[in-house]
């Protein structure tokens, strides 16, 4: 590719937590992150189905005018050749999606849903795309009830279509395009659909999900057909790295988009081929628990990509802008920060364990508001109260810098609370996503988090690729145990499922975007996108040293350090604060761009094969 962007060169070592240096000598210590050929996909609420990459220390980018950060380098590839023929940030992002889509479609793709914000320099305007999948017109609260009255288990969610929302990535993407899109829009499609007919390499992440997962997707016979080799007899075996794949069925699909545009998909052929797919593949009617309705034809034509208000707060000289709902991202990460705007982040530093313990304490009080009182506009009154700097400043009250809470938190009662009144829910909130962040020399910026929720999403595909399970991000409860109240994100027919996706574009004194920020990891992503804002922002942290700190997550509960080198120590620190800490793999995909006075510094997430390139 063209990789015109300056890299430093060697990586330095990168000073992480309580002064400890993540230096090469300790990469082998670092690749303890997780038993990767042992790791399997969780089944229970807050699983890691996306699997760990070995950690591999990344050198900082840096450009003087445009740059492009994402998951794959044939997807930045494709990205950095849309900018160099005059594309927008907007055409790039859309290039690198439909790469994506077929070198990684394990988090992402044409059968999935996404949200994206985008900076317009000319017209000095932030403008929020929620390209969420919706639930069918048919769709229950129920829908992922067993028969027992108990939630059914996830595997089981899986089956016969019933996780499968209507996608959103094409009209997304086809708006996003109309808007700001400067290229003709075949043109876009050219990197991927050339990959797709000639093929390409199979990365060692692909290599690595597949062979993880090999267990569950066996029993898909869609993810055989697409991923697995047969052999004579009868046995399975998953892509391997560095084989070349093509995929036919994606090339042609692709054809068809480019010449026809979303007509195809939502009122065409390619809807035809995905609405008769799940009606071939549908439970039969005496299925315990129901057999559910599936997306058809008329979903589809009924879908639209919806405008939101971006959610903007001050958070010290800067704007932090996200996505409000239906995700839930944006509204946690902008509390949390409000909480820790009455704390001197900056005088405590990356390597002071009472930081990190005030970002797990503020982490507890968004999450036990996120997950009572957010859900999709259209369906819930969510409390403008929020983010009243009033109520945030009695909830950060409620923070001890010298010790932990106690147990879950309690939500609490902002002002402006409308509507009816909700109870908890439970969901699987399993993570698969995948982010990008770009910018053009115009000034452009786009940070757009794209998913099709678990790894593969529904284990179904058509047409050559895979369609989403973000159903499963739905209560599977309609109504909270013990108190009767309705659920804020139960499941009704066209409502979007509660998301935790968070595309973040921070702005300066100036209005100048100054940091575009986000990341997969499900739920995780609220903490995983704050901590890497604090960085930049309070910490003074390169775009590179700020996405490959230690994750930390606390989700109104025991609080996940991310294993590693630097975990000792930290752990010590924050259990001397009275937290309860548990080690795990936190494979965080974030790609961030920070503007700075010399031009623009790309940050890879050291947990993927990401990469940043620009001019």
């Amino acid at each position: 590719m063209h990789q015109t962007a300056r890299q430093t060169a060697p990586a330095r070592p990168h000073r992480s937590i309580l002064g400890l240096a993540l230096a090469p000598v300790l990469l082998a210590a670092s690749l303890a992150l997780a038993p990767l050929a042992a790791s399997g996909p969780a089944h229970a609420q807050g699983g890691d189905p996306e699997l760990s990459s070995p950690f591999a220390l990344r050198p900082l980018v840096r450009t003087k005018s445009d740059m492009v950060v994402a998951a794959n380098p044939l997807a930045v590839e494709a990205g950095h050749a849309m900018l160099r023929q005059g594309g927008s940030a907007v055409d790039a992002a859309i290039a690198v999606q439909l790469v994506l889509g077929l070198v990684e479609p394990q988090s992402s793709g044409l059968g999935g849903g996404g949200y994206m914000l985008i900076w317009d320099p000319k017209a000095k305007k932030l403008v929020s795309l929620d390209g969420r999948e919706t639930a069918p017109a048919g769709a229950l609260p129920d829908r992922f009830v067993g028969g027992d009255g108990r939630p059914m288990p996830l595997m089981r969610a899986f089956d016969g279509g019933r996780a499968v929302g209507t996608p959103g990535i094409p009209a997304l993407l086809a708006e996003a395009h109309k808007r700001y899109g400067k290229l003709p829009w075949a043109t876009l499609f050219q990197p991927a659909l050339q990959l797709a007919r000639d093929g390409f390499v199979v990365s060692p992440r692909l290599a690595l999900l597949l062979k993880g997962l090999t267990p569950q997707l066996k029993d898909r016979p869609d993810m055989v057909a697409l991923f697995f080799h047969t052999g004579p007899d009868g046995s399975l075996t998953p892509l391997q790295a560095g084989e070349t794949f093509r995929n036919p069925a994606m090339a042609h699909t692709l054809e068809v988009l480019a010449a026809q545009g979303p007509d195809a998909y939502y009122h065409g052929i390619l809807g035809q081929d995905l609405a008769k797919h799940l009606a071939d593949s549908a439970l039969p009617a005496n299925t315990p628990g129901g057999a559910p309705a599936l997306v058809t034809a008329q979903d589809l034509a009924a879908y639209k990509v919806e405008e939101r208000a971006p959610l903007c707060t001050p958070y010290r000289q800067w704007k932090v802008c996200s996505m409000g709902p239906s995700s839930s991202g944006g509204i946690a990460i902008v509390e949390m920060l409000g909480l820790l705007e009455h704390f001197d982040m900056k005088g405590l530093g990356k390597d002071s364990p009472t930081a990190w313990h005030l970002m797990v304490e503020a982490s507890r009080l968004a999450y036990a508001d996120r997950d009572l009182y957010v859900g999709d506009p259209a369906f819930v009154t969510v409390p403008k109260g929020l983010l009243d700097k009033g109520y945030l400043a009695d909830r950060a009250k409620l923070i001890d810098p010298a010790h932990a809470a106690q147990g879950p938190v309690a939500a609490g009662v902002p002002p402006q609370k409308q509507g009816a009144l909700y109870g908890p829910g439970w969901q699987a909130d399993i993570p698969s996503t995948s982010h990008m962040s770009l910018m053009d020399g115009s000034g452009m910026a786009v940070s757009f988090t794209t998913s099709v929720e678990f790894a593969f999403g529904s284990g179904m595909a058509v047409d050559g690729y895979v369609l989403n399970n973000q159903l499963t991000d739905f209560s599977f409860i309609p109504t909270s145990p013990g108190t009767g109240l309705p659920v804020a994100n139960a499941v009704a027919a066209g409502k979007r499922p509660r998301s935790s996706m968070a595309p973040t574009i921070v702005f300066d004194q100036a209005g100048k975007p100054v940091l575009v920020v986000g990341s997969p990891g499900g739920p995780a992503i609220i903490g995983y996108v704050a901590e890497t804002i604090i960085a930049a922002l309070d910490w003074g942290l390169d775009a590179q040293e700020a996405v490959s700190l230690p994750r930390i997550v606390n989700r109104n509960g025991t609080t996940a350090l991310e294993n590693g080198p630097w975990a000792p120590p930290l752990k010590a620190g924050l259990e001397a604060l009275g937290q309860t800490v548990e080690l795990k793999s936190m494979p965080s995909g974030l790609h961030v761009i920070k503007h700075t006075a010399t031009g623009l510094e790309g940050g890879v997430d050291p947990r993927r094969e990401g990469l940043a390139a620009g001019d």
